[in-house]
C-alpha cells in the first residue's frame, strides 16, 4: 500500500551487475613519477622557479595521491610548487569557497605539502581570432611555470574531438568565473581548444598530468604530456575514455530512481552520457529514453551546488533543503543552461516521490513496469530494475542477476532504509 492508502502496485527490484573494463595503472605513484621525470629532463626550468599546480573540483578519484606526487616531483626538481584551484565558477565562485572545496577533497598545505593560493582574479592572456578574451587565475600566471590535472572524458554539454580534459581545465578550470562564461558563451567546442592555444603560448606551461579512469572510478591511463601535445593527449585519450565510459545497459525505461546527484559525480550533476544529453539539451536525440527520472539526495561535496537538478521529473525535500540556490545560481547563469536548476515536482518523503514514480510506470507499461534505480551515474557495476528489465537484459547478454528481487523498504519517516534522510 502506499503512503495514502492506496494501491500503488510496488514491484520487486532485481539488483544487477554488468562488467565493464577494468583496466588499471598497477602502481599510479611510480609511473606518475618516473613520466614527470621524464617530462622534467626535456623541459626548460627556471632554477628555483615557482609553480603553479592548477587542481579541479572533481573527476580524479586519487585526486591527493596524484596531487602529492606532482608536489614531491617539482621539490625533487628544485622547484617551489603552490596549490591554485581549477574549477571555473564553482565552489560559489569566491577564492574561500575554491578552497573549501579543495580541502573536502583533501588537498591542503597539510596534506599535500605545500601552500594553496586561491583567488577569483584574472589577468587577460589573450583573444582568439573570433575575439574571445582568454583569462587565466592570477595566482598561476604570476608563477614561472603552471602545470594543470586533468581527467578526460566525454562532456556532458557538446560533443567534439576535444572535450573534458587537459584544454578545458586549462581555459575554462584555469579561467575562473571570467574565463568560464566568455567561453560558454563563445562555444565550448569551438572555444576552448583556442584558448588552450592562447595559455600555452605564454609559455608558461610545465606539462599537464591527463587521467583516464575507469568503470570502478581508478585510473585506468596517466599520461603526462608537454604543452604541444595538450590537444594531440585530449583526442587520443578521449576516444579510450568513450570506449571505457560505463553506461546503464538498458535502453528504455518507464521510471529511472537516482539515489545522489552532485558536482562531483558529474559537472552536469547526473552525467547526461548516462541519463540523457536531451534532458539538459531538448533538441537532443532522446537516446537513452528514460521517460521519468527521481532525484533523491545531493552529495554533501557539492557544496549546495545543485546544478542539474533541473533534468529530474521528481525530487525530494531532503535534496531541495541542501541547495545552495546562489551557487547554483552562478553554476547555471555561467553555463548559459538556467534550466540545469529548475526544482522538479518535490516530495517530502522518498516513498511519496517513489510511489508517484512508480504509479506512472504502471500506466505506461500495464503488464510490467520498466523501472531501474542507480546509486549514481558514475558507479553503474551494480544496479536494479524490475523484471521485465532484468530478462530482456540477461537474454541480451548485457548484464546479470546478483541476488533475490526485493521490494523498496522505507522506513517510519518515509525514506528509503539505505539512504540518508
Amino acid at each position: 500500500m502506499n503512503s495514502k492508502g492506496n494501491n500503488v502496485g510496488w514491484p520487486l527490484m532485481t539488483p544487477m551487475r554488468q562488467e565493464f573494463d577494468v583496466t588499471t595503472v598497477p602502481d599510479l605513484e611510480s609511473e606518475l613519477s618516473m613520466q614527470i621525470r621524464a617530462r622534467l629532463a626535456k623541459s626548460k626550468i627556471v632554477d628555483g622557479g615557482s609553480v603553479a599546480v592548477g587542481v579541479g573540483s572533481r573527476g580524479v578519484s586519487p585526486i591527493r595521491r596524484v596531487v602529492s606526487t606532482i608536489v614531491s616531483e617539482l621539490k625533487l626538481a628544485g622547484l617551489k610548487p603552490f596549490i591554485v584551484p581549477a574549477m571555473g565558477s564553482h565552489g560559489g565562485s569566491t577564492a574561500a569557497g575554491q578552497q573549501d572545496v579543495l580541502e573536502q577533497y583533501g588537498i591542503s598545505e597539510e596534506t599535500v605539502g605545500c601552500e594553496v593560493r586561491a583567488t577569483m582574479e584574472t589577468d587577460i592572456l589573450g583573444r582568439t581570432p573570433q575575439g574571445v578574451t582568454i583569462h587565466g587565475d592570477a595566482n598561476a600566471y604570476s608563477a614561472d611555470h603552471v602545470v594543470i590535472v586533468a581527467r578526460v572524458k566525454p562532456h556532458t554539454d557538446f560533443k567534439a574531438d576535444i572535450e573534458s580534459g587537459l584544454c578545458k581545465m586549462l581555459s575554462i578550470g584555469l579561467g575562473k568565473r571570467n574565463g568560464a562564461e566568455t567561453i560558454h558563451a563563445a562555444g565550448l567546442a569551438e572555444t576552448i581548444p583556442e584558448a588552450a592555444t592562447i595559455a600555452i603560448g605564454t609559455g608558461k606551461i610545465l606539462f599537464g598530468v591527463a587521467l583516464v579512469e575507469n568503470a570502478l572510478d581508478l585510473p585506468a591511463v596517466v599520461r603526462v604530456s608537454a604543452d604541444h601535445e595538450f590537444q594531440s593527449t585530449d583526442r587520443e585519450l578521449l576516444v579510450f575514455a568513450k570506449r571505457i565510459l560505463p553506461r546503464l545497459p538498458a535502453d528504455s525505461l518507464d521510471f529511472l530512481v537516482v539515489d545522489e546527484m552532485g558536482k562531483n559525480i558529474s559537472g552536469a550533476g547526473m552525467d547526461t552520457n548516462i541519463v540523457g544529453t536531451w534532458r539538459l539539451h531538448a533538441s537532443s536525440v532522446r537516446q537513452p529514453d528514460y521517460r521519468y527520472l527521481a532525484a533523491l539526495r545531493l552529495t554533501h561535496e557539492s557544496n549546495g551546488n545543485a546544478s542539474g537538478i533541473g533534468m529530474a521529473d521528481f525530487t525530494t525535500r531532503a535534496l531541495v533543503d541542501a541547495i545552495d540556490f546562489e551557487a547554483s545560481n552562478i553554476n547555471a547563469i555561467t553555463s548559459l543552461v538556467t534550466t540545469s536548476v529548475r526544482v522538479p515536482i518535490t516530495f517530502e518523503t522518498d516513498e511519496i516521490c517513489l510511489e508517484t514514480g512508480v504509479s506512472v510506470a504502471n500506466r505506461l507499461s500495464p503488464s510490467g513496469p520498466r523501472i531501474g534505480r542507480i546509486k549514481n551515474t558514475m558507479e553503474l557495476e551494480t544496479f536494479w530494475v524490475t523484471e521485465p528489465v532484468a530478462v530482456e537484459l540477461e537474454q541480451a547478454g548485457r548484464a546479470k542477476r546478483d541476488g533475490e528481487p526485493q521490494p523498496f523498504e522505507f522506513n517510519a519517516e518515509g525514506h528509503l532504509t539505505d539512504l540518508s534522510s
